[in-house]
């Protein structure tokens, strides 16, 4: 991956992991990268699209667009061996990937910074579609760890455009989180905690969580819990996924069988959200 400098080895060689899951064809994806999206300043701040191979320029595929938890500032976090290995995992399934970084960190968060981001990449995505070979009426969003928040405006009221959400051992609520309360106004926090958008009106895409049962991260179970129980009483369309005795991050590294079956069942979810064949999905067709 692209190097930060200052960066402890084990930082970089945890940064170099990729997910636990391969499928065949993975290899073969198109890669086009670092592609401005957004006119603030940072070269870090690039989006990679992953395409499957041998698409002719007027086909259209759903587009599944990932957003990173929080990292070291100034580090291409969609560098990261995670990302370019999901990107090319969504495209061997006949689905377009669309990894970008963005200023969301930590522990210093900047939800303001990384929700501009987030929203100048999909305003981007929407704009280049059709050079992207991407059908821009469905469309799924994915948010791991601290970009759980980043997920709160589709919470709140999606365009029917986003198909369906992806919350992988997110960070779900931060007006109690010490960490937020210490970086962001009462009014931030109101506004970008995923809990606190449930009961709000409008439309709601399905919603895959999946859950890391022995996830250490402070504060983040009682508040992931919590807004299970809020989309329970708000009857959410929320499909839940418990990774029994799985750390934060389970998807990263040596594969486990659950941690599979967690990877397979969500891969799966988003192929019926956008109206993916899965049958077909393999050999490049939908």
């Amino acid at each position: 991956m692209s190097e930060a400098p200052n960066l402890p080895p084990e930082v970089l060689a945890a940064a170099r992991r990729t997910v636990a899951m391969t499928l065949p064809g993975m290899e073969a994806v198109l890669v086009t990268k670092d592609l401005r999206y957004t006119d603030v300043t940072g070269d870090h701040l690039r989006l990679d699209v992953y395409r499957p191979p041998g698409l002719g320029a007027a086909e259209r595929r759903p587009a599944v667009i990932f957003i990173h938890g929080g990292g070291p500032g100034g580090l291409p976090m969609k560098d990261m061996g995670a990302f370019t290995s999901y990107g090319r995992l969504v495209a061997a399934q006949g689905m377009v990937g669309v990894t970008f970084t963005h200023r969301l960190s930590w522990p210093v968060t900047r939800l303001l910074d990384g929700a501009a981001d987030v929203a100048a990449a999909l305003a981007q995505v929407r704009a280049s579609a059709a050079a992207w070979n991407i059908d821009a009426d469905r469309l799924a969003i994915i948010a791991f760890s601290a970009g759980g928040p980043m997920l709160s405006p589709w919470l709140r009221d999606a365009p029917a455009d986003v198909r369906a959400l992806v919350a992988m051992y997110p960070v779900l609520e931060i007006e109690g989180s010490a960490a937020h309360r210490g970086c962001e106004t009462a009014e931030t926090l109101a506004a970008w905690s995923p809990l606190a958008q449930l009961a709000k009106p409008g439309r709601k895409p399905p919603l895959f969580l999946a859950r890391a049962g022995g996830d250490a991260t402070p504060g983040l179970l009682a508040g992931l819990d919590a807004f299970v129980a809020e989309a329970l009483a708000q009857d959410y369309p929320l499909t839940l996924i418990n990774n029994s005795g799985a750390a934060h991050g389970f998807d990263i590294g040596e594969p486990t069988p659950r941690t599979l079956e967690v990877m397979t069942t969500m891969f799966g979810f988003l192929q019926s959200q956008l109206g993916v064949d899965a049958a077909r999905a393999s050999s490049g067709s939908v």
